[in-house]
């Protein structure tokens, strides 16, 4: 069998899937849900539920539960059997300060994740010291358990789980297993589980023989051309794959008679590592596939429309479980929302760049209606090493996209131009929205301490970062 880090390795290399479960209990899909009236609290002597967070790479909301062609049937009945948030997004598209951000209730410049843990990264000792793990150990007698990636410590026992499970690595193949022993390990409850995917992450699975390149949509707005073709059809593949992985625990919880019990929060970091999209504050970056299945109403196939955050997470689960929440969160129960007591938790929410492969500070306020983005660089023209490396990428390359120009204010009409290419920024028919979303924004970076306020934002010594200007973030990097 081909390694999982091969980028040749194909779901079908895996035989005998489930084997693992058979040991232990039979591998059925099935979940039963829990009862309740939507966002009902958990009693003091009530059980409290299991919860597990399972979140993948750079998945966007390019899942069939959304309404994509993509095959991933364990994600679409998850959704169907609990609640599919349409309107969710990041405090950062960005891999580290996204998971950082949605773990601490805080954006990233307040818990310090800056840029990307493997580039020299990290949270402030206090960032760690919020990690919602340890609240609820603290609160409420968690027991906590690290399945595969985190990507937010360089070391994962500085985050503060219980134990940090050794797997091989990070992909769908090297995590299922663990995660599905500690589900039938018959683990002391009410315990957070946390299984990382690698998926979907480049490099991907290559197109199975059913992605037919010839019939495969690529997303908006990018061009339908034979890469961006292949180059989704290869993404079919790897979504198929951590589809799979998701069934497989879904199907142990089940099978260890836990799924009733069990909280599930599926979700990613941002969106797919496609131009204009990953490391972008335009919805293709923002947006996020959430869903949440569970005890205390999260059930019966329903659709939220609302506007969430990542941010908002923490703060629900802490009304879920009638734990105080700490003062340091960012964000808003959503809770309300699906009690029917509110239509929003919101009237715009934030969401930021600072590092990734190269130094690109900007903001975003985006409201129901509106979304408005800050350059704080200067820069004319895109930063490409904020692209990962790919057929589609390769293929804006060779047609000029380094000499695209680049504005400093961006406005778009999100009824009319959902896309976001049509700036209306200069447009002077529409410069009171541009001011009251300035407005917006400016009050949102004095009331979180932006550092961006005081200048440019350092990165910490030792970081490695790529020039700008260059093409991949594989060329030559410099270490500050």
């Amino acid at each position: 069998m081909k390694s999982p880090s091969d980028p040749k390795f194909n779901l079908r290399d895996v035989s005998g899937r489930r084997d693992f479960l058979k040991s232990s209990a039979a591998g059925a899909v099935g979940a039963v849900l829990a009862s309740g009236a939507a966002g009902s609290a958990f009693a003091a002597t009530a059980p409290r539920p299991n919860i597990l967070y399972i979140h993948s790479h750079d998945t966007g909301r390019l899942t069939s539960p959304y309404g994509y062609s993509v095959p991933t049937p364990n994600l679409q009945k998850l959704a169907e059997e609990g609640i599919l948030f349409r309107q969710a997004f990041n405090a950062a598209p960005t891999c580290s300060p996204s998971r950082a951000s949605l773990l601490t209730g805080e954006c990233p410049h307040s818990n310090g994740m800056l840029g990307l843990v493997n580039r020299g990264f990290s949270m402030t000792p206090e960032g760690y010291e919020h990690h919602i793990v340890r609240t609820l150990r603290r609160e409420a007698g968690y027991y906590s358990e690290l399945v595969g990636l985190q990507h937010i410590a360089k070391d994962p026992h500085t985050i503060g789980y219980d134990h940090v499970e050794v797997v091989r690595g990070n992909r769908v193949v090297d995590v299922t297993p663990s995660a599905v022993r500690f589900i039938h390990s018959q683990p002391k409850q009410p315990f957070w589980l946390t299984v990382g995917y690698f998926e979907t992450h480049r490099p991907y699975h290559k197109a199975a023989l059913e992605d037919d390149v010839r019939y495969t949509e690529p997303p908006k707005p990018i061009p339908d051309v034979p890469p961006s073709r292949q180059d989704m059809a290869d993404f079919h593949e790897t979504v198929r794959t951590l589809d799979w992985g998701v069934g497989e625990v879904l199907a142990a919880l089940e099978a260890a008679g836990l799924a009733e019990n069990t909280l599930v929060i599926s979700t990613t970091d941002h969106g797919i590592a496609w131009p204009m999209m990953k490391c972008n504050l335009y919805d293709g970056g923002m947006g996020v596939h959430l869903i949440i299945r569970g005890p205390g109403g999260f059930k019966g196939g329903k659709v939220c429309d609302a506007m969430v955050s990542h941010l908002d997470i923490y703060p629900s689960l802490c009304e879920l479980l009638q734990i105080q929440p700490p003062a340091w969160l960012q964000g808003h129960s959503f809770l309300p929302v699906l009690r029917g007591e509110t239509q929003e938790i919101h009237e715009a929410i934030f969401s930021e760049v600072n590092y990734h492969a190269s130094y690109e500070p900007k903001r975003a306020v985006r409201t129901n209606r509106w979304k408005y983005i800050r350059r704080y660089d200067g820069r004319l023209h895109p930063v490409l090493p904020n692209c990962d490396d790919g057929l589609t990428k390769t293929y804006w390359v060779q047609n000029g996209w380094a000499k695209q120009t680049i504005a400093p204010e961006e406005l778009y009409d999100l009824l009319f131009d959902p896309n976001e290419r049509n700036n209306l920024a200069t447009d002077p028919n529409h410069r009171s929205t541009l001011d009251a979303m300035k407005k917006h924004l400016d009050a949102w970076m004095r009331e979180t301490n932006d550092p961006l306020l005081r200048g440019a934002v350092p990165a910490p010594h030792g970081a490695t970062v790529n020039d700008p200007n260059e093409i991949s973030p594989q060329d030559p990097v410099t270490t500050l």
